[in-house]
């Protein structure tokens, strides 16, 4: 993992669905690229296709959606499936917002790597990225 070192991450930030309130995830955006990661925010009332043509388009290694709508269970199936039609399947995918603690495991079994609930502290997230984005150029088994 040595490469991934020297290489500056690039996440993408998205807020799906018709959730009107972004101040989480532009505190999020700039905590990332404070800490030297290439940051992409889409605003708001992001559709799935937009996000992961967005993603296809930057050449993300992560997507951070940002949801408090309650609309989760619904958007992040269809992100990780979308993600996958387009063999994008290296993509670290993280969930941070208001996630009740009975919907993290079936998001967590839909693909997703972390879930961030209120409170979770920037360098947990930072740190959490930082150990689990994967390499480009190395072949995923599939």
């Amino acid at each position: 993992m040595e490469a991934m070192a020297d290489l500056k991450i690039r996440v993408l930030v998205a807020k799906p669905g018709l959730d009107g309130h972004d101040r989480g995830a532009k505190v999020i955006a700039r905590a990332l690229r404070d800490a030297g990661m290439e940051v992409i925010y889409t605003g708001l009332r992001q559709t799935p296709e937009m996000i992961v043509n967005a993603a296809l388009q930057e050449d993300v290694h992560v997507i951070g959606l940002s949801i408090l709508s309650g609309a989760h269970n619904a958007i992040v199936p269809r992100v990780m499936e979308l993600l996958k039609q387009n063999k994008m399947d290296d993509v670290l995918v993280v969930v941070g917002g208001i996630i009740p603690n009975q919907d993290i495991e079936n998001l967590k079994k839909a693909g997703v790597a972390a879930i961030f609930q209120p409170g979770t502290a920037m360098d947990d997230i930072v740190q959490f990225i930082r150990a689990n984005v994967k390499p480009r150029g190395v072949p995923t088994a599939s």
